[in-house]
């Protein structure tokens, strides 16, 4: 592992993956990486024009490459359903949940969630259930990737106020949402243990690197000497994205994964090339994940009933696995809106 670079990554010819958030940024180098080893890529971004042109940047870089654009709003459980109800192809090898949002104002998702912990954790826990028919299919090699954060060290999960009703702060809204990717998949790795199933999940965490994530927040609320200092810290601090993104190809290609494994930059978990990286032992907790797991059923309405299928061991054919990832996005949408950020409280507290 050590000094491991893009070009160590393996083979990807006749694998295909989907890469949250691949508009810019550490999913854009995600997404061409993998298209560059031979992976069909699908960038699935909230914006059309911003995802049609990263697809072409892409081709620029990497000639013949076979990569296209998806619609996909994480902010939005009706979008999350339409892209894997929409999905075209019979196989899915990865599914890098890599998009995000860091240190926003108090805002809420289209399903009325707390903006990060909408769309770090329960989009992405949505659009995973929704695929995970398709990547059991897919055999041995199969990964499911989340990328959180070192800073999740800053703050656990409060069952009892997942909204953060009770006064939002947004760096412990962030750090909570981080937290919420590990431990989603600590218990999915259970489960697909317990499942007997080939597919493996596995985080990975860029340490600090420069992208725009940064800056977001900042300017869009006019914040401009906070944009100024995030910017000297990008640009005097942080890792480029290229490097930024090695842990997650790590995650996604290395033979060597494990279940429930967790890879990011060794020095100060800030910078370097990847390696298997500590988390909080909260992150670990498995009463925290079985808790987190069954209020994401019922806010989100995905269960992932495919674990308890014979297919979960890989028995599962091409076409079942295509009708049942459409049947299981087609009734789930059925079931939309039935459960919103008001039952949270509750839901936590059983």
């Amino acid at each position: 592992m050590k000094g491991w670079t893009a070009s160590d990554i393996p083979d990807q010819t006749g694998r295909t993956a989907v890469v949250t958030g691949a508009n810019s940024g550490l999913g854009h180098v995600t997404a061409r990486e993998l298209a560059r080893r031979g992976a069909q890529v699908v960038l699935a971004c909230r914006s059309e024009a911003r995802g049609g042109e990263a697809v072409e940047r892409i081709r620029a870089q990497v000639p013949g490459a076979e990569v296209r654009f998806a619609p996909l709003d994480l902010a939005d459980l009706a979008s999350v359903r339409a892209f894997a109800a929409e999905y075209r192809g019979d196989r899915l090898d990865l599914l890098i949940n890599n998009a995000g949002v860091m240190a926003l104002p108090h805002r809420r998702t289209a399903d009325g969630f707390e903006t990060q912990f909408g769309v770090n954790h329960l989009g992405h826990f949505a659009l995973t259930g929704l695929l995970l028919p398709r990547l059991l299919a897919a055999g041995p090699g199969a990964r499911v990737v989340s990328v959180s954060s070192f800073m999740h060290m800053l703050g656990t999960v409060d069952p009892r106020d997942l909204n953060m009703e009770r006064g939002y702060r947004r760096w412990t809204a962030y750090a909570r949402s981080k937290t919420a990717n590990l431990l989603f998949i600590h218990e999915l790795s259970r489960r697909l243990s317990a499942a007997g199933a080939r597919l493996t999940a596995a985080a990975a965490h860029p340490g600090y690197a420069s992208t725009n994530l940064q800056t977001a927040a900042p300017k869009l609320e006019g914040r401009r000497a906070t944009e100024r200092f995030m910017e000297i810290g990008n640009r005097y601090f942080a890792q480029s994205p290229d490097h930024g993104a090695l842990p997650t190809l790590y995650a996604a290609t290395a033979p060597d994964v494990r279940q429930d494994d967790f890879f990011g930059p060794p020095f100060l978990m800030w910078r370097g090339t990847p390696t298997r990286s500590p988390r909080a032992k909260w992150a670990r907790d498995d009463t925290a994940g079985r808790g987190l797991w069954a209020v994401s059923e019922r806010l989100t309405g995905v269960r992932y009933d495919a674990l308890a299928q014979p297919a979960a061991a890989g028995a599962m054919g091409k076409n079942t696995s295509k009708n049942t990832a459409e049947n299981t996005a087609e009734n789930t949408a059925k079931d939309a809106g039935k459960n919103t950020a008001k039952d949270a409280g509750k839901d936590a507290g059983q």
